[in-house]
């Protein structure tokens, strides 16, 4: 390793630790030559498979955009950074464990779906009513029934309120006239 400071081509690590979620480790470092003191990360590399868009077109597969997506479909909701930085990692593992060269991104928003049906009922939702183009209130409800009939009981705060019985006499309401 270089020096960042002397660029000398001799350095020595003088401590090592691994991150909290064990995907890193942190080399703390000492240059033979001018003395100063850095850190350098260390992780694993291994290959993703390459995204195949909706459209056809091929792209490196990209974490960053996978974390928006989980990071946008949990805005203002009750999920700490650690379960969401879980569920980003179990979808990498998920896409590891493939073995393909390529994946349809189709196949990639059902991974996210499946974690995000663990994590949060509402952020699910969120996502699937874009993942899925939701077109009207009847796609909602589709999606929201099909998610109550699946997943009856498990914790998390019911999906369906007052709120929405009112909005459905209202709706009931208004088809009558």
């Amino acid at each position: 390793m270089h020096c960042p400071f002397c660029q000398h081509l001799d350095t020595r690590v003088i401590d090592s630790r691994v991150s909290d979620d064990g995907a890193t480790i942190r080399r703390r470092r000492v240059c033979e030559a001018c003395g100063e003191r850095f850190s350098t990360m260390e992780t694993i590399e291994l290959k993703l498979p390459v995204v195949i868009k909706s459209d056809g077109r091929r792209d490196t597969f990209d974490a960053r955009k996978l974390r928006m997506g989980f990071d946008r479909a949990l805005n203002k909701r009750p999920v700490s950074e650690e379960q969401i930085e879980s569920a980003v990692r179990a979808v990498i593992h998920q896409l590891r464990m493939t073995t393909e060269r390529e994946i349809a991104s189709r196949r990639v928003g059902e991974f996210v779906m499946a974690e995000l049906r663990k994590l949060d009922h509402v952020g699910y939702v969120r996502f699937a009513s874009v993942y899925r183009s939701f077109e009207d209130v009847a796609d909602f409800r589709e999606e929201l029934d099909r998610l109550e009939r699946d997943l009856p009981g498990e914790g998390q705060l019911p999906l369906l309120g007052a709120e929405v019985v009112s909005f459905d006499r209202h709706v009931e309401k208004t088809k009558k006239r």
